[in-house]
């Protein structure tokens, strides 16, 4: 069960930052690159996970990397988006994306 650690410790995490910890799912793969650790949570929760400018997501990444060094292995983190989401999708600008522009053309 050595092995899981990294798993283990993201479920730990993660499950104490979040409102609806049920909603957490863990899915851990290992292949040639290391081992990738993908993760789901309730939509609501993405903000916590991800923290201001990614900083709670950095830290845990940071975190995982040195407890995968603990067991000699490449751990690497993925956030799934959650369903439904539009952030980032090909359809949707954010706010400050259509403040930025108009600031260009302020002269």
């Amino acid at each position: 069960m050595e092995e899981y650690r990294d798993q283990e410790f993201l479920e730990y995490v993660i499950q104490a930052l979040v409102d609806h910890p049920e909603d957490v799912k863990i899915n851990r793969v290992v292949d040639e690159m290391g081992v990738l650790i993908t993760l789901d949570v309730n939509a609501q929760d993405m903000g916590k996970v991800i923290g201001r400018s990614g900083n709670t997501a950095k830290a845990i990444r940071t975190l995982l990397r040195v407890v995968g060094m603990k067991n000699n292995a490449r751990v690497n983190l993925k956030i799934n988006e959650p369903a439904g989401s539009t952030r980032n999708s090909p359809n949707s600008i954010s706010q400050t994306a259509v403040d930025e522009a108009m600031d260009d053309f302020k002269i």
